[in-house]
């Protein structure tokens, strides 16, 4: 098998949904793991030092199940200055940092209109010339294009002309519109998302793709968001990696109506919060679901730095992020922070050498101390 041809005994959605309710978390894990050495039979794990960078904080999409973001028009919000941006990027370059991932919320034109996105991409390329810029979710192209007149093509061409390198799967929840119409009503829709991320493929550009579980939808709406994600993946091979991770309640809207709303679920399930253990069922069977992605980050920022380990036996062969720093999941109360150091050292703890890559998944150096 290889990273971009699917394996013979491809699973259907029936069969996902039997091995996640039938089989044990230790059968399952296996399973994942075995596909994932397939995969990368390799003897290290790998990891980015990046930056998330949250230009904004204000928004208009409403989503419930956010605790971040705030009107337009509060006093609490902000937008950051092209200075302040460069700051946090001199931050990142100072400790060995690769790659930043800018994302804000839906800041209405007149607040910010298309010349200074464009500008911020021209002005960290011109000052840093070596990272990356990983930027702007589904949500936010989506937006560009119908506030400035423009197609999403045109969109995407002239942010990667301006300096844009590739598109972060923020924005993906699940992509079924039932949930996306209940959680966050005012973004785009499936058909929407997934159309941005085919067009960023068919400039040459590639993306990663997110789930967040764990709220008010069914099992089965979730491997119906993985058969989604694999059908792009077959028609344009843009995908590099997938990320999923647990809703995180704190103090949010859809939080703190929960328990009251989660059992009107279309097939009977009644969905309670995922901890570490659903999320572990979830990971493998993406895994495993997943055959022609070829890369699965572990969510330790949700799931706490042990989890986060045991992940690389449940079908992740990536780290994810050091995550210099993060606001959006730290806002609704879960803040797990780790340092390279302590990364390496989880890698290596697992029996695997650590390994800094890129948002390409290049290795950029190995490392020597473990």
């Amino acid at each position: 098998m290889t990273a971009s041809s699917p394996t013979i005994t491809r699973l259907d959605r029936a069969e996902a949904l039997a091995l996640y309710r039938e089989l044990s978390i230790h059968d399952l894990g296996r399973r994942a793991h075995e596909a994932c050495m397939r995969l990368h039979p390799e003897c290290y794990r790998t990891y980015v030092v990046d930056r998330n960078i949250n230009y904004s904080n204000m928004c208009v999409a409403g989503c419930e199940f956010c605790n971040f973001s705030v009107s337009p028009y509060d006093k609490e919000g902000y937008v950051l200055t092209y200075e302040q941006i460069g700051q946090k990027i001199d931050q990142l370059a100072a400790i060995g940092g690769t790659q930043v991932l800018l994302q804000g919320g839906l800041v209405p034109p007149e607040m910010l209109d298309f010349g200074w996105y464009l500008g911020l991409m021209r002005f960290i390329k011109k000052h840093w010339p070596a990272i990356h810029i990983h930027g702007f979710s589904p949500p936010e192209i989506t937006a560009f294009s119908q506030w400035f007149g423009l197609s999403v093509p045109d969109v995407l061409s002239r942010l990667r002309d301006a300096g844009l390198d590739t598109i972060p799967g923020g924005g993906a929840e699940i992509l079924v519109d039932r949930v996306r119409r209940r959680i966050g009503p005012h973004k785009v829709d499936t058909a929407g998302y997934l159309e941005v991320m085919r067009q960023a493929h068919l400039l040459g550009m590639r993306t990663s793709a997110t789930m967040m579980f764990g709220h008010v939808e069914t099992v089965a709406e979730r491997v119906e968001h993985l058969e989604r994600i694999r059908q792009l993946q077959d028609e344009t091979g843009g995908f590099t990696a997938f990320i999923l991770w647990t809703f995180q309640p704190g103090t949010t809207p859809l939080g703190r109506t929960q328990q009251a709303e989660a059992g009107a679920v279309a097939d009977g399930e009644h969905l309670q919060l995922a901890g570490a253990c659903e999320y572990l069922r979830m990971l493998a069977i993406a895994r495993l679901f997943l055959d022609n992605v070829p890369n699965l980050q572990a969510s330790w920022v949700t799931q706490g730095p042990r989890v986060g380990q045991l992940s690389l036996f449940f079908g992740a062969n990536d780290m994810g992020s050091v995550m210099m720093e993060e606001n959006v999941v730290a806002a609704a109360g879960t803040t797990y922070h780790l340092d390279e150091q302590q990364i390496c050292h989880l890698i290596a703890d697992a029996g695997f050498r650590p390994a800094k890559r890129n948002c390409y998944y290049q290795i950029l150096c190995e490392s020597v101390q473990y």
